[in-house]
């Protein structure tokens, strides 16, 4: 049986999975708070589009450099403190960013963030997939989800309805005051829901763990497309608003409710996982997961109105997590001893896309153009589909007790 900081419930899914989807929701909520109000920080600190969509790019570098030690940090000393801590980091480096006055020291707070918001989330799908068998395994992440497609949600709206009102910085003062305060309360959570006990792992296990997921065959399958994922969805992000003022729509409340269509889609995707996946399997939900998304890629390419384009990421982001869930389950069972060290590259990778992505859209709109590359990205998200449902399988991980 695999260590643990607590125990599988027999029937059901257990209590203890609301409070790590309280973790995620206030981890999330800082997540793509910024890019909304991204055409604003740019006026103020006189710095191109391009330039302030590097916030973005480095807070995913930052989150995802450090996932392998945040791994192994949290199969070694307990994942639930790790999480506490990082989620109380997370907060400072908001409201830090609030008080900054130079372009450099907002960078730098954003490095403190993406450190923060990197100890939450893939840890909180460790736990989740402590707490639950593998047949239960995907509908559990889903409601883990759920908690972080909530905070993307109210992250992205709130910081375009608080920038409208605020400003950019109200929306850092606001998100990280409400950050430090669920911090505290999850803390509390986790303390009645017994789960800061600290785990077994050793050094000596950590080794034969990175030994056991890099010999299963999924785990460059599953990395190097989450890596693509995150380059070609993700990266979209910072550049919406600038789509939408392009439009002649420069109201940053907008520019939120646009983004956070995406979240809206990720949480029809937490209440429909369910019903869907009996129905089409997990090869069929990553190629079904994927032409969605293209087919959203290729329709914002060109232009819609804003409520279309918020219907199109709503779309957009129901098919990503169709197929992203896949490889979130199929990463949680590369192995059971090291499982959060697994889930954490799994986060490394798809960050680093993240970070490469927006890297990329730049210079593809500044070389190519719009709808090129664009429909680039579509073609790439349909091949990711189908190169993934046909190599990835349901392999026992090799430190499993049978």
């Amino acid at each position: 049986m695999p260590q643990s900081e607590a125990r599988p419930h027999d029937h059901g899914l257990p209590p203890a999975l609301y409070v790590i989807a309280g973790a995620s929701f206030a981890a999330s909520l800082s997540a793509r708070a910024l890019d909304p109000v991204l055409p604003h920080i740019a006026d103020d600190f006189a710095v191109s589009i391009a330039t302030a969509a590097s916030f973005s790019a480095v807070f995913a570098f930052t989150f995802s450099i450090i996932q392998p030690l945040v791994g192994a940090a949290a199969d070694l000393f307990g994942k639930a403190r790790l999480m506490i801590v990082c989620l109380a980091l997370l907060g400072l480096a908001n409201i830090l960013g609030a008080l900054t006055t130079s372009f450099s020291l907002l960078f730098a707070t954003r490095i403190l963030a993406g450190i923060g918001s990197g100890g939450v989330f893939p840890i909180a799908l460790s736990l989740t997939s402590d707490l639950v068998g593998p047949e239960k395994r995907q509908i559990a992440i889903g409601r883990t989800l759920a908690g972080s497609m909530t905070g993307n949600l109210l992250g992205a709206s709130a910081s375009g309805l608080i920038g409208d009102l605020l400003g950019w910085r109200g929306v850092l003062a606001v998100l990280g005051a409400l950050v430090i305060v669920a911090s505290v309360a999850v803390a509390a959570g986790f303390r009645g829901a017994k789960l800061t006990n600290p785990p077994k792992t050793t050094l000596t296990a950590l080794k034969t763990g990175y030994r056991t997921i890099f010999t299963n065959p999924n785990a460059p399958v599953c990395y190097s497309a989450v890596f693509v994922e995150g380059c070609c969805v993700l990266g979209l992000f910072p550049y919406i608003a600038s789509f939408l003022f392009d439009l002649g729509e420069t109201s940053l409340s907008i520019a939120g409710l646009v983004i956070a269509g995406f979240a809206i889609g990720g949480l029809f995707y937490s209440m429909t996982v369910s019903r869907f996946l009996p129905k089409l399997g997990v090869g069929g939900m990553m190629i079904a997961g994927t032409i969605l998304v293209a087919s959203q890629l290729a329709a914002v390419a060109f232009g819609p109105r804003w409520e279309i384009q918020m219907l199109n990421l709503v779309v957009m982001g129901w098919g990503f997590y169709m197929a992203h869930g896949c490889l979130q389950v199929f990463a949680s069972e590369l192995s059971v001893e090291a499982r959060a060290t697994a889930l954490s590259l799994h986060s490394f990778f798809f960050f680093m896309g993240q970070t490469v992505g927006p890297l990329a859209y730049g210079f593809g709109l500044a070389h190519a153009g719009k709808v090129p590359t664009m429909l680039a990205s579509a073609v790439a998200m349909v091949g990711l589909g189908l190169v993934c449902a046909g190599l990835l399988r349901q392999r026992a991980p090799a430190d499993a007790v049978l």
